[in-house]
C-alpha cells in the first residue's frame, strides 16, 4: 500500500525529509551486532545496543522492551521507557546515536505497567521533556499507582509518580517539529492503553507506522473480564479501532507480539498492508479463547 502512494505521501506531509536530511540520520547498531548481543536474551532489563527500525525510527530499549526513539527536526520523541533499572540503559542508547538527551522534547506511552513505565520519572527528569498521556492513564503517571479497574492491578512493582502531564485527546494532533503523531484510545490490555501512528520516510517510502499497545487478556488469578461486561465491551471496540487503521508497519511495547526480530532479521515480511487488522484479530482470538476458559470455569 504504502509503496504505491509514497511520492504523493513525500510530497504532502513536512514528515517526509529529502534524502540528504535522511543521510544525516544516526546509523544505529548494526542489526547482526544487535543479534548477537540479544541472542537467548529477552529480560526487561537485558541491555541492548540501539537499533535503526525504518527511516527516523529507533529502538533503543532493552532485548526484550521495546523504547522507540522517533528523530525530528525540532526534536525527538520517545515511546515507552522500559523498568526503572533499563532508565539508564535507554539514556546510554540514546546517547550512543550521538543524540544529547535534551534533544527528547516529549515522552509518550503505550500502558501503565512497571515494566514499560517504570523509568519514565527518571528520563523525564534526564531529558526535561514532558509527558503526555490520555486522561485514563495520566491518573497513574502522577499518582504513581494503579487503577483499581486494571485486570492485573495488584500483580505490578510500583513506579515513580510523573510530574505535570499533558493530557491528551482522541483526535488532538502532538506535533513535535514536522513529527506529527496521531493518539488512539485502545483500553483493555489495561485502562489507560493508549496507541500512536505517525508516518517516517525512508528508503523505500513513507509507510504509516503504528506503536500498538498490548492486547493481551491478562490478569489476576481472581479476575475474569465476563464479570466487567463494560471493560469488555471497551476491550472490543479497542479491536475494532486498531483493526480499522490502514498501517503498514507495526510495533509492539513487546517485541515478540509482532514478530518484531524476526522481521528485522529477514524471516517475515517487514512491511504489511494489513499489519493493524492481523494484529487485532490476534487480540480478538487470545480475548476469545480467555472468554472461553473462564466460561468452562478454568
Amino acid at each position: 500500500m504504502f509503496a504505491r502512494i509514497a511520492a504523493i505521501a513525500c510530497a504532502l506531509l513536512a514528515a517526509c525529509a529529502p534524502a540528504g536530511a535522511q543521510d544525516d540520520l544516526p546509523a544505529g547498531t548494526p542489526l547482526t551486532e544487535f543479534f548477537r548481543q540479544c541472542e537467548d536474551k529477552d529480560g526487561w532489563s537485558d541491555p541492548a545496543p540501539p537499533i535503526r527500525l525504518y527511516g527516523n525510527v529507533y529502538d533503543v530499549g532493552t532485548c526484550g522492551i521495546v523504547s522507540l526513539l522517533v528523530v525530528g527536526d525540532e526534536g525527538s520523541v520517545l515511546i515507552d521507557t522500559g523498568p526503572a533499572d533499563a532508565a539508564p540503559l535507554v539514556a546510554a542508547n540514546i546517547a550512543r546515536l550521538g543524540l544529547a538527551l535534551s534533544d527528547v522534547k516529549v515522552i509518550l506511552t503505550g500502558h501503565e505497567h512497571h515494566d514499560h513505565i517504570g523509568g519514565l520519572a527518571e528520563l523525564q527528569r534526564l531529558t526535561g521533556a514532558r509527558v503526555v498521556a490520555r486522561a485514563e492513564q495520566a491518573r497513574s503517571l502522577e499518582t504513581g499507582t494503579y487503577d483499581p479497574a486494571d485486570p492485573q492491578a495488584g500483580l505490578h512493582d510500583p513506579f515513580a509518580a510523573v510530574r505535570n502531564v499533558r493530557v491528551i485527546r482522541e483526535g488532538e494532533p502532538l506535533r513535535v517539529g514536522s513529527l506529527e503523531f496521531t493518539m488512539h484510545a485502545t483500553p483493555g490490555h489495561t485502562p489507560g492503553s493508549t496507541s500512536w501512528t505517525w508516518r517516517s520516510c525512508g528508503d523505500t517510502g513513507c509507510p504509516l507506522v503504528a506503536y500498538l499497545d498490548s492486547v493481551t487478556a491478562v490478569s489476576a488469578d481472581d479476575y475474569r473480564f465476563s464479570d466487567h461486561p463494560d471493560y469488555l465491551a471497551a476491550f472490543r471496540r479497542s479491536l475494532d479501532r486498531i483493526e480499522a487503521i490502514e498501517c503498514d508497519f507495526v510495533i509492539t511495547p513487546h517485541p515478540g507480539a509482532s514478530q518484531l526480530y524476526e522481521r528485522l532479521a529477514g524471516d517475515a515480511a517487514l512491511f504489511d498492508d494489513f499489519a493493524c487488522s492481523r494484529y487485532a484479530a490476534w487480540g480478538r482470538e487470545q480475548l476469545e479463547a480467555r472468554l472461553a476458559r473462564e466460561a468452562a470455569g478454568e
